[in-house]
């Protein structure tokens, strides 16, 4: 996701060379290069686009001058992290902290007893557990409300509508299942799609859409006591409302991260389903995804100044808006150097809206300010320049209605399995994706919703079977 900087999936990323990953150990008592001794933490990060590792380099620096410790940091591929995981915990070489992490990331380390928790918890309490999100903050816990890492950021789950389109047709926002539905249903044309959206088997970003409205639906992956509820009445509503969508309104053929992305720039389709690293590139201001409509060639923002953004959804068994959402950590693995947390304070305090400015459009913050000013963070978020080719102020892009459902939306993120003691198991459905192929099954394959669900349901089960413990 991060590296390839757009795409809100698991990026295919090259294996870390033999030398970096001998330069991973945590090393906390070496000499930090022979300067007399001082403390050295390591950092694994996962934002590993050069240009964000180079700004972190220099934030560390920073943190060097001002107290002494160094800070040595190794780029760390996102899907290359369990092995990386697995073969240093064996070694004893754990870092001191690893930034960027996601949900289930932390949780993979909490179910293998990798965690300093109390480092995490003093951090969190330090800062003020009060000026977090306490959505970022729940999901970064255990079942018991151990805190298990410190939430850093997040990026959302977003529905984009062509405002001159549904302004034209009399349309509402398409906040809820029937809203969208109706506007697909007006909309559609053999010229437009009603709407855009994943739909491709094995592929985690119709897994990540799906969950997007089926959480709008309160369909969950299990119930509290962990039994495996995807055929439960929301669920299947969920499958067959998704699937009737996107057969009836949505364009033929297997669609995909990219697909999506390309129908609704060139102007064919009247919604889309992606995440928030889009709001850059919908601004014209990447060169390699840069908007084709017709307009769009003589006013590369015209298709972002005619998008509304949506943030959560509702649907009919949904008892509030909700919404799918990442949220990434400041994760300290066990025997973490007490100087860690220092580093962590000073990321999440003197050096967040910097940490924030790697990639804001991906990085919506989840602390909001400080005690003495509770809103220093989430008022300079929209002021930091996004972009690739050209930069520009996210509120110079967007207007203060879209700006502000973005930044409250992780008080609406919701993920399937974490807050029911499930994140084993959300995490290990990511290598099988069994509700994407249940889904597609649905769409191309003439498969019910009830016996899509239960090919989902029967899958996952028996994925939860071969978990150990």
């Amino acid at each position: 996701m991060k590296s390839m900087r757009r795409v809100p999936v698991v990026a295919a990323m090259a294996v870390l060379a033999s030398t970096a990953l001998a330069a991973c150990g945590g090393d906390s008592n070496d000499s930090g290069g022979g300067d007399g001794g001082s403390t050295t933490i390591t950092l694994w990060t996962l934002e590993d686009v050069q240009s964000r590792v180079d700004a972190t380099k220099q934030i560390a620096a920073d943190f060097t001058a001002k107290t002494g410790t160094q800070v040595k940091i190794v780029q760390v591929a996102e899907d290359n992290f369990s092995s990386l995981l697995t073969s240093s915990a064996g070694s004893g070489d754990l870092p001191d902290v690893i930034a960027a992490l996601g949900l289930s990331g932390v949780n993979e380390m909490s179910a293998n007893q990798l965690l300093d928790t109390d480092m995490a918890t003093k951090i969190v309490d330090d800062l003020g557990a009060d000026t977090f999100s306490p959505r970022a903050l729940s999901l970064t816990q255990d079942p018991d409300g151990t805190q298990l890492a410190v939430p850093s950021d997040g990026w959302a789950q977003l529905l984009f509508y062509r405002k001159d389109l549904f302004d034209a047709a009399g349309l509402a926002p398409p906040t809820t299942y029937d809203a969208i539905e109706q506007a697909a249903k007006t909309l559609d044309s053999d010229t437009v799609a009603g709407i855009t959206a994943a739909t491709a088997p094995g592929d985690s970003f119709t897994q990540q859409t799906f969950e997007h409205v089926a959480l709008a639906n309160n369909c969950q992956l299990t119930n509290d006591a962990g039994d495996i509820t995807l055929t439960s009445k929301e669920c299947v509503d969920s499958f067959g409302w998704y699937g009737d969508l996107m057969k009836q309104y949505g364009p033929a053929g297997n669609q995909d991260v990219d697909t999506t992305r390309a129908t609704y720039f060139a102007g064919k389709a009247a919604m889309l389903i992606w995440s928030s690293y889009l709001l850059d590139e919908l601004a014209g201001l990447r060169d390699d995804a840069l908007p084709t409509c017709e307009k769009c060639k003589s006013d590369p923002r015209w298709l972002s100044d005619n998008t509304g953004i949506v943030s959560a959804i509702q649907g009919p068994d949904g008892s509030q808006p909700a919404q799918y959402g990442e949220i990434t950590s400041w994760t300290i693995p066990t025997d973490a150097d007490p100087a860690t947390a220092d580093f962590v304070e000073y990321m999440m305090n003197d050096r967040y809206v910097d940490w924030l400015a790697l990639a804001p459009e991906g990085k919506v913050p989840v602390r909001k300010g400080t005690a003495a000013d509770p809103t220093k963070f989430i008022d300079a978020w929209p002021k930091l320049k996004t972009g690739e080719d050209r930069k520009a102020p996210l509120d110079s892009l967007y207007d203060a209605q879209t700006i502000k459902a973005i930044a409250d939306s992780p008080d609406t993120f919701q993920r399937w399995g974490f807050e029911q003691g499930q994140g084993a198991l959300a995490g290990a459905m990511l290598s099988e994706l069994p509700v994407p192929k249940a889904l597609s099954d649905e769409i191309s394959g003439g498969l019910s919703a009830q016996d899509a669900a239960a090919q989902a349901q029967d899958d996952v089960q028996r994925i939860a079977d071969s978990l150990p413990g």
